[in-house]
């Protein structure tokens, strides 16, 4: 608070952006509790306050609520607020060009399947890669990614989560509101170190119907030593838990916890397992916990990694299996946090793209509030009225097609308030223009730009550079999500034993975002077809800048074979070349015919017997004598 009295207390953190919202920040910069009593829930952590806190005024201005927020301090009056959903454009449009216009799981190598002698690895990765976007399309993907992307875009955090579904038998993935996600960050951490241990907590409103209260659910995934093998067990209370299993005691020997199977021990007395993804034994595995509290019993200075597990009650899963420490066989815990933004050097969290223009949508506001109120007055224009036949008592109400008698040396006075309105609405375009350019989302990919402005693809690629580097920073903060998505899919498969994956490798894989900026296709194919037809560049490349483009070729080996079939130009080239009809039939994907061995020359007058001997030649007679050198005369030769 400083030496003097009276001095303000500055937060500067992560989220003190919004500190220019006093509901948001008090004088000791904590956010009001009637506006944001989640959190100022007795087991919400201190850190994690402001953030949850900044999460919900996010997420009132993406939806049109700020003003009904606000009432809550400013009475009333601030419902007046006009909110015509700017902030939610902004995110929508972000949302879709930092997914793309498609998502797909790639695999290194899987090109190459294509070939003609492909080789097993490229074999291997090609299966894999049907298996995930097979497994992609099933468990709807894009969706899931879109529910995400647009959170992390939005409240600045996204979070997956993957489990194995033993009755789907496949591997599930659930998008996580960000309020629900508390890590545990080690203080030594830098902020990009995975947390062991992860919660998701929230909380259950009283149920008057089922006769339940309100309760507390947490639900924790802890990376932790391997232990002795565990089953479910009921407690004398009657309460579910888990219990460690022990061995049959003998006559020289006590009960001994036992190891679960595929388990053993080192030199050292701790327990090793090896996983189907790691050549070496790991010492680690991750333990689900599901528990609920009823918020009465948590009366302590508890916070959510602390709650009191003798007050808990344990879920049970569609096995039958307890959820309290239940091992799940694997060394990774299967939660993906996907930051907005590349998070500064010891933090953990992104920033929302909202963060640095709130302040202009709420000048924004303000000026769409404005002009709706002079819209009112320009529609009902306000009149004034003077002459010896008007009293103060009278009031006239106007209408279309009224007419007023008035008295001697009266007048009437009309209050024009067009012009103000169109200097509000002049105020909203600057706005408008302000928040874009802050954001750097121009107007063009906004859609509110004329497209007659851009004479040309590169005048539109220069306008977009600003969009450019905001995209490619944002795909950067998601590049490591991208291929620990596909890594952790994999891993679960195996882990949940289905017979597709057995025997597969864990290759290195990662999702693949589509193109996001409005191409001008036609200069792009001009550009090739010059390049390709002036030998600068093979068919390869050309046909790959087509699909970076947006062209339907979804092979391109399978695509270079269908155009060499019909380049019956480049294969007589080819056969000029080289003589080879072996050698032209593969190059357009056919089988050389098969050529008849030359049946043996035979002279014009010879007997067959003669010209098929050992080069013996008897003239016959007169006639055969002469037609010999006329033959060789006819090919233009000599005969001696």
């Amino acid at each position: 608070m400083g030496l003097f009295s009276g001095v303000k207390k500055v937060v500067v953190d992560r989220w003190s952006w919004l500190n220019y919202k006093t509901i948001y920040s008090d004088s000791l910069g904590m956010p009001n509790r009637r506006a944001f009593p989640e959190a100022h829930a007795t087991w919400v952590p201190a850190q994690d306050e402001r953030r949850l806190a900044a999460y919900t005024m996010l997420t009132a201005y993406d939806n049109n609520q700020v003003g009904e927020l606000s009432a809550i301090r400013d009475g009333d009056e601030a419902r007046e607020r006009r909110e015509f959903g700017d902030p939610s454009m902004f995110v929508d449009t972000l949302t879709s060009h930092v997914l793309g216009d498609e998502q797909t799981l790639t695999v290194p190598g899987a090109e190459q399947a294509s070939e003609d002698n492909p080789t097993p690895d490229a074999v291997t990765a090609e299966r894999v890669q049907t298996l995930l976007r097979e497994w992609a399309d099933e468990e709807l993907l894009p969706m899931r990614l879109l529910q995400t992307e647009r959170k992390a875009v939005g409240l600045g955090d996204g979070v997956y989560l993957l489990y194995w579904d033993a009755d789907k038998q496949r591997v599930r993935i659930k998008a996580y509101d960000p309020g629900f996600y508390f890590p545990v960050i080690d203080e030594d951490s830098d902020g990009s170190d995975f947390p062991d241990r992860i919660h998701f907590a929230w909380e259950l409103p009283e149920d008057k119907k089922r006769h339940l209260p309100a309760r507390l659910r947490r639900i924790t995934y802890h990376l932790d030593f391997i232990r002795p093998q565990t089953s479910s067990a009921v407690e004398p209370s009657g309460r579910p838990v888990r219990a460690t299993v022990m061995s049959q005691a003998t006559d020289t020997e006590p009960a001994q916890p036992v190891l679960a199977p595929g388990d053993s021990l080192d030199a050292t007395g701790s327990i090793t397992r090896m996983y189907p993804w790691s050549d070496k034994p790991s010492y680690k595995t991750v333990y689900l916990t599901d528990a609920t509290w009823e918020l009465g019993d948590l009366k302590g200075p508890d916070d959510i990694d602390s709650l009191p597990l003798d007050k808990a009650q344990f879920a049970t899963n569609a096995q039958g299996e307890v959820l309290d420490r239940l091992d799940l066989y694997q060394d990774f815990v299967p939660v993906i946090h996907v930051p907005n933004t590349v998070p500064p050097a010891g933090e953990h969290w992104g920033a929302s793209s909202l963060a640095k223009v709130l302040q202009v949508f709420d000048e924004l506001s303000g000026s769409d509030t404005d002009s709706s109120k002079a819209s009112a007055t320009t529609g009902a224009p306000i009149l004034a009225i003077s002459g010896k036949a008007v009293t103060a008592q009278q009031h006239y109400q106007v209408a279309p097609g009224m007419v007023f008698t008035l008295g001697e040396g009266g007048s009437m006075t009309s209050v024009e308030t067009a012009g103000n309105l169109a200097e509000l609405r002049s105020r909203v375009h600057d706005l408008q223009d302000r928040a874009s350019a802050v954001a750097r989302i121009p107007a063009v990919s906004l859609g509110t730009a004329d497209a007659a402005q851009f004479p040309s693809g590169y005048a539109l690629e220069l306008a977009l550079g600003p969009l450019d580097s905001l995209i490619s920073a944002m795909r950067l903060a998601r590049d490591h999500a991208d291929r620990l998505l596909p890594k952790f899919v994999q891993r679960l498969f195996q882990a949940g034993q289905h017979p597709d994956w057995v025997g597969l490798p864990v290759l290195p894989a990662k999702l693949m975002r589509g193109a996001y900026t409005p191409t001008d296709k036609a200069a792009v194919l001009e550009e090739v077809a010059t390049a390709r037809k002036a030998g600068l560049i093979s068919l390869e490349t050309a046909i790959r800048r087509l699909q970076d483009i947006g062209w339907p070729i979804e092979d391109a080996q399978e695509e270079i074979k269908r155009i060499d079939a019909r380049s019956f130009a480049d294969a007589r080239d080819l056969a000029d070349a080289l003589g080879n009809p072996d050698e032209v039939a593969s190059f357009l994907g056919r089988e050389a015919p098969d050529v008849p061995e030359a049946p043996a020359v035979q002279l014009p007058g010879l007997p067959s017997d003669t010209a098929a001997g050992n080069g013996d030649t008897a003239l016959g007679d007169t006639a055969s004598a002469a037609a010999v050198p006329s033959a060789a005369q006819g090919s233009g030769g000599n005969t001696s």
